[in-house]
């Protein structure tokens, strides 16, 4: 049986301080690659429909099902107060302010994060990144700085597509299912959002995830073990590490969001 000793605790700490550092100059390097990447607009085009086009359908299945269970559970609720036809501005406000953002980042990094990491764990495993480097060419300029860039692009657009979506599911259990009167429905939703507080705020909200869970997926991925074990050890990591950033993020910015 192993004992801890205080230089193992002290060797730990620093192991993990020199880790939060390079995943630091990491990051920093990809903000200032940001320009470089958006002058090949090819690439970032390209990884814009490899992160979004191929999650369009997973985020829209999810959307609707959200929607159905947010009128169903509104309604039952609102019916109470005699207030069912405010049915539609629940729905709207759950999904821009809350559902959309989280549950597609959470989606997101379940479907992209994950890809992302294992392409490029398996580019380090198939020595493709030191190949590059041999060559002159800098694997974090060609390689993750598109891929970081395309990411922050397609999480808004599909939070958008899931909230979208979201709205016309609960039309569709709330007025065409429950009989919830359909005027009502609408524009209760248009009196009560406000586009700059709640959309914008939700907007932000899917910004601020899609750099959390791109950037981990891609730190994953650069700094994996190049072996079978390390690249299925980090696309894990990505996961967990994606979806619990998701989790405090969305704390922190609802905070300073919507209870200030």
């Amino acid at each position: 049986m192993s004992v801890w000793r205080p230089s193992d605790i002290g060797h730990a700490t620093r192991g993990k301080l020199a880790d939060i550092g390079a995943a630091t100059r990491l990051f920093l390097r990809l903000l200032a690659l940001t320009g470089a990447a958006l002058r090949r607009p090819a690439l970032v085009r390209d990884q814009v429909l490899f992160l979004g086009n191929h999650s369009l359908s997973i985020i829209g299945m999810s959307g609707l099902f959200v929607g159905f269970v947010l009128a169903l559970q509104g309604y039952n609720v609102l019916q109470l107060y005699g207030s069912s036809n405010a049915l539609g501005l629940v729905v709207t406000l759950g999904l821009v302010r809350e559902l959309g953002p989280v549950v597609s980042a959470l989606l997101f990094a379940g479907r992209a994060g994950t890809s992302l990491t294992a392409e490029i764990g398996l580019m380090r495993a198939g020595e493709q990144l030191a190949a590059m480097e041999m060559m002159a060419v800098d694997p974090q300029r060609r390689i993750l700085a598109p891929r970081f860039i395309g990411g922050i692009v397609a999480m808004p657009l599909l939070a958008a597509v899931f909230s979208a979506v979201g709205v016309v599911g609960g039309w569709l259990v709330g007025v065409v299912l429950l009989g919830v009167d359909a005027g009502a429905f609408w524009g209760q939703m248009q009196a009560g959002v406000d586009v700059v507080r709640d959309v914008g705020n939700g907007v932000v909200k899917s910004l601020v995830f899609g750099v959390a869970v791109t950037f981990v997926a891609v730190l994953q991925g650069y700094t994996a073990k190049p072996t079978p074990e390390g690249v299925a050890r980090a696309t894990t990591r990505t996961v967990v590490m994606a979806s619990l950033s998701v989790l405090a993020l969305d704390f922190v910015l609802t905070a300073l969001m919507f209870s200030i």
